[in-house]
């Protein structure tokens, strides 16, 4: 019988998030209460905010539903380690859709996982390795919850930092956010020492460490970190004006197109447009906007009109019929083709 009603509350809690019905006879016999005191637990759960739907008849019967806002979640030791391995495959390799949210949310977790999970967890990692696209360009969890704690609890960083031409130094910054390209991770920061605002790539920080000193966050000179990473990332490459038509709704596109990019303005229901000042190589840009799912055409660049007609030329190649003389291979006769380039860095 669990006399503690904390702990009690805590197991039943647990129990409600599976997803099914808890007939209260069941509860009481897993906790080792009576029915009443299920009912008197339930009212206190509801009291807290978790929405709890009571169900008549002569057992009766508990489930969970959604609510309005996302209560605290109470996760058993085998949950707690699938979601953590789960967000840093994820937060290492810079995929879509994983942005600084989903780092947020590591940093959390982890903070509270109990050394024996946080081992279980880094075994698992070091056990794996994701299949990714991109450059390979990978990070540390451990960076990347550093900075995203540092973010939110608006706390100075300091690290090391590598530059493109392999020059060393140490940074004190006022971290604002981190941004996703898709391909690379960034930090758009106030940097202390140079008294003015800058972009790392994340790849190139090292020994990040929080101070504990606290700050009032700098207003940003741009409407957002995406925008200012955008213009610095045009400011440091060579750039170029891209013009592309999607065969696809503009919501269903800009669903698929990372923010740093632009919104895609509708033509029409069916079609829309994107414009956008980019500094990718434009080989890699092809390949980028083939992996967006959508048909779509080119207007300008040239080149990159000519980078789109080479990445589907050998796309061909590659799928065409050869005779049956396709080498063998390990994994079902699927070979990568030599003759496609490896993705630019």
């Amino acid at each position: 019988m669990t006399t503690d009603t904390p702990a009690r509350l805590l197991t039943l809690l647990s129990l409600l998030q599976t997803p099914r019905e808890w007939p209260g006879g069941e509860l009481a016999d897993r906790l080792g209460v009576s029915r009443r005191t299920i009912r008197r637990d339930i009212d206190r759960l509801r009291e807290l905010g978790y929405p709890v739907q009571a169900t008549l008849g002569a057992e009766g019967g508990y489930r969970l539903v959604a609510g309005k806002a996302m209560p605290p979640l109470v996760l058993d030791d085998e949950e707690a380690v699938a979601i953590a391995v789960g967000l840093r495959a994820g937060a290492g390799h810079a995929l879509e859709g994983v942005d600084e949210a989903s780092v947020r949310a590591l940093a959390k977790l982890e903070q509270v996982l109990p050394g024996r999970l946080r081992h279980r967890v880094s075994t698992l990692q070091a056990a794996t390795t994701p299949l990714t696209s991109g450059d390979g360009a990978t990070i540390a969890p451990e960076t990347l919850t550093v900075m995203a704690s540092t973010v939110a609890g608006r706390e100075r960083l300091r690290f090391a930092y590598r530059a493109a031409d392999g020059t060393g130094s140490r940074r004190v910054v006022e971290p604002y956010r981190l941004v996703s390209t898709g391909r690379r991770w960034y930090l758009v920061a106030y940097d202390l020492d140079r008294a003015d605002w800058r972009t790392f790539r994340v790849d190139r920080v090292s020994e990040p460490f929080a101070t504990g000193a606290r700050f009032t966050p700098r207003e940003l000179p741009t409407g957002s970190a995406a925008e200012y990473l955008r213009r610095s990332m045009n400011r440091t490459q060579e750039s170029y004006e891209m013009v592309v038509t999607f065969a696809a709704p503009a919501a269903t596109v800009a669903a698929r197109v990372p923010a740093w990019l632009g919104a895609p303005e509708p033509l029409d229901e069916a079609t829309c447009r994107l414009r956008a000042t980019v500094g990718d190589a434009k080989d890699w840009m092809a390949v980028r906007l083939a992996m967006l799912g959508h048909d779509f055409t080119v207007h300008e660049p040239p080149e990159l009109v000519d980078a789109v007609r080479e990445l589907g030329a050998r796309m061909t190649r590659a799928a065409s019929d050869d005779g049956g003389h396709r080498p063998a291979s390990d994994d079902g006769g699927h070979r990568p083709d030599p003759s496609v380039p490896s993705t630019p860095s």
